[in-house]
């Protein structure tokens, strides 16, 4: 057969994807380093930046170029005559110094993940986590939760994975008819901390482990809402949750397996009142399992990082709800590939 420029395939999806990991390292690099927010404060010429981060000079403009090639940066003039500052998306939510940084997730990936992806294969063929519990090490929450410095990151990379779909489930939701809501597994927060900017009858409840709650509450003191939210500690898994019009659970389901989502589920069900709203966002997964490249890329992490963890469709999530006993569920499309996933008692 002939082939044709409209017929000839093209290798480019492949070699972007094969080299992925490239612009990814280049991306968590700079944030790691610091190199967004220094920019946030002002434009700083190449050589400045060198400086600021202690760079070699071999590699400086390919480093720096490559960020702007990838969109993350924006540049004027030419490697020694150049002065770079952030794109409009890099300045808003990967500058420390902003309540929207999310780059506590890219440092975690950098400092955490990366290397422990290198063992997907092994984990497919194993069914086993592969992260610090593959070498004996202290698990994953159980490691997190006995160092101060480990809570902040992972906090801070929690905050940072969803901190745009908890701003957008506190601006869509209908908040009219309810007046209380309960965070499970509420972390620093900031998904109370959205819902009380955004409705400011609502009364608040972030519900976590108690090495959490200094955390938390720091971060309550600093936007000034304590009026608003309080900060409850406790176990989800042995503690019932604290009665409120709504239960929300962000990136929590997806840390279990079957059995715990059910239970989860219940006990939600049972701090609710007749017609209250258990709302849990996550990176659900379409239905036909085809569209959603993100969520089914989050549940392979979930086998890295977890023993039975795993991301679910809504379908899925509308059966355990109604096991459970909930009348009716819904999905709201938040920001990219995730939404929330709504039952209603």
């Amino acid at each position: 057969m002939k082939i044709t420029p409209k017929t000839q395939v093209n290798p480019s999806k492949i070699m972007q994807m094969g080299t992925g990991f490239w612009a990814s390292k280049i991306l968590l690099t700079a944030t790691n380093m610091g190199l967004f927010t220094i920019l946030a404060k002002r434009e700083l010429s190449g050589s400045e930046i060198q400086s600021r981060l202690d760079l070699h000079s071999r590699s400086l403009y390919d480093f720096l170029d490559a960020l702007v090639a990838l969109g993350f940066l924006k540049r004027t003039g030419l490697k020694e005559t150049s002065i770079y500052k952030n794109a409009e998306d890099t300045n808003l939510f990967l500058d420390k110094n902003k309540p929207t940084y999310m780059g506590g997730m890219l440092e975690m990936c950098n400092n955490r993940l990366f290397p422990f992806w290198n063992d997907l294969e092994e984990g497919l063929k194993t069914g086993l986590p592969q992260n610090e519990s593959k070498t004996g090490k202290t698990p994953l929450f159980e490691a997190i939760y006995t160092c101060e410095d480990k809570i902040r990151e992972f906090v801070n990379a929690m905050a940072g994975v969803s901190m745009g779909n908890f701003m957008a489930f506190a601006e869509q939701f209908d908040f009219s008819n309810h007046k209380t809501l309960c965070d499970i597994g509420g972390s620093g927060g900031h998904l109370s901390a959205q819902v009380a900017l955004n409705n400011k009858h609502m009364q608040c409840i972030s519900f976590d482990l108690p090495p959490v709650g200094p955390i938390a509450q720091e971060n309550i003191d600093k936007m000034g809402l304590g009026n608003q939210i309080r900060i409850a500690s406790g176990d989800f898994f042995i503690d019932d949750f604290p009665k409120a019009d709504i239960i929300t659970m962000g990136m929590i389901l997806h840390d279990w397996g079957t059995k715990d989502k059910k239970m989860l589920i219940k006990k939600a069900y049972e701090a609710l009142p007749k017609g209250g709203a258990f709302a849990v966002i996550e990176n659900i997964i379409d239905d036909n399992r085809s569209e959603n490249a993100f969520g089914l890329l989050m549940s392979l992490n979930m086998l890295i990082e977890t023993p039975e963890g795993y991301d679910f469709t809504s379908t899925d999530f509308e059966e355990w709800a109604k096991e459970a006993g909930f009348v009716s569920t819904s999905i709201m499309p938040l920001t990219g590939p995730s939404s929330a996933v709504i039952a209603i008692k």
